[in-house]
């Protein structure tokens, strides 16, 4: 049996190891340290049985107290639920603009629309509701159909040239490339934009107004400051949904895009619909 070796400065044993002359001291763990690591076995053994931890081929060890998260979730969720039961019958029973003047169930709606918001409308109007080309700004206060808390209900819950909704809203503005010719159209174009800003050809905005006042202020009114009863927008407002350079307005009056938004109250629900008109009112832009 090989002798052991002791070190010469320390007087401990060494273990037996050795790395360039350098051997390793066999220090051991202290009594405490030692101890608490037992500790930590047994606790770890008492814990696999208590509590769910093993897995199975198709499911888990479930443990002696029974105890399971999916099971304190669900309690979570029904508890919250009951607790939202009072506001949520509330704000099905009581007119928007009461609820609006009430702050505990407004601010209520409007977490509970600003939730609706982010898993239903995001995709087109963005993240922060700013809009995009062909998606409105819902943060300004240029509303084609009315910026009311109930308009914006009656937007949301019926949607905008929704096939199949009877109560849609709707409005279509015609293709003027069936009705005006070319010059026409520049020359409308030109007044329009004259409205916000300077077209590329001045000299045409006064034939544009006449071609204006023949053909679009039945809908858009003689000032251009549109018509909601119509659904026509405010042209006046520097405020474009398909752009406001004169070739993309020339594009518009040749053959016009129309925008559909669903209905969402078939899918939402009313409590739902509310939440996000008063959500979406309460971004600044509401009337």
């Amino acid at each position: 049996m090989a002798e052991k070796h002791i070190d010469e400065i320390s007087g401990v044993e060494t273990t037996g190891h050795e790395w360039d002359g350098i051997r390793e001291l066999n220090n051991p763990m202290p009594r405490w340290w030692v101890w608490t690591f037992y500790v930590t076995i047994v606790w770890a053994i008492g814990y696999t049985i208590a509590f769910p931890a093993w897995p199975l081929i198709s499911d888990a060890t479930s443990g002696l107290l029974g105890w399971s998260s999916r099971a304190n979730v669900a309690v979570e969720l029904a508890d919250a639920r009951q607790a939202q039961a009072s506001l949520l019958t509330q704000v099905v029973e009581m007119p928007l603009d009461d609820i609006l003047a009430d702050p505990q169930l407004s601010q209520f709606a409007i977490s509970g629309g600003a939730a609706a918001f982010r898993v239903n409308c995001v995709q087109c109007h963005g993240s922060g509701a700013a809009g995009s080309p062909g998606y409105p700004n819902l943060n300004d206060d240029d509303w084609i159909w009315g910026g009311s808390a109930q308009d914006i209900f009656d937007t949301i819950a019926h949607g905008v040239r929704h096939p199949g909704e009877d109560d849609t809203r709707f409005a279509e503005m015609p293709a003027f490339a069936d009705i005006l010719s070319s010059e026409e159209i520049r020359q409308v174009s030109a007044y329009v934009v004259s409205l916000t800003a300077t077209p590329a050809k001045p000299e045409i905005i006064e034939p544009g107004k006449e071609v204006f006042a023949a053909n679009c202020a039945s809908c858009h009114g003689e000032d251009a400051r549109g018509d909601r009863e119509f659904g026509a927008p405010n042209l006046a407002d520097a405020i474009w949904l398909y752009g406001g350079d004169e070739a993309s307005v020339v594009a518009q009056v040749r053959a016009p895009k129309h925008g559909v938004m669903p209905s969402w109250l078939g899918r939402l629900g009313e409590p739902t619909v509310k939440q996000l008109a008063i959500f979406v009112h309460s971004l600044g832009g509401g009337e």
